[in-house]
């Protein structure tokens, strides 16, 4: 069964984002939460997915302009997903790593 991880960096000040509230959603509810740790990382934020349509939510509270950010990703049958948030105080940006 699949896994997701994620972590942000704040590359305006070339930091990780320690502190960051991630959820990840399934049909409208929170089935996982996680806090990003020193490194911007949350290693495991969700084990064991089933294939299908997920939103992982980053709550930028403290991170300029943009105070939340929600990503629609799709989970299939690989054994691991990893999405990083790059953010400053006016960007974000994303993709699926490794």
């Amino acid at each position: 069964m699949p896994t997701l991880s994620t972590h942000i960096l704040d590359t305006a000040s070339g930091r990780p984002a320690s502190g960051v509230a991630v959820s990840l959603e399934k049909d409208g509810a929170v089935i996982a939460r996680g806090l990003t740790d020193a490194d911007g990382r949350v290693a495991q934020l969700a084990g064991a997915l089933e294939p299908g349509r997920y939103r992982l939510v980053f709550e930028l509270a403290t991170s300029g302009f943009f105070r939340r950010v929600a990503l629609d990703i799709e989970i299939g049958s690989d054994a691991k997903y990893h999405v990083p948030l790059l953010v400053t105080p006016f960007g974000v940006t994303s993709y699926r790593g490794s």
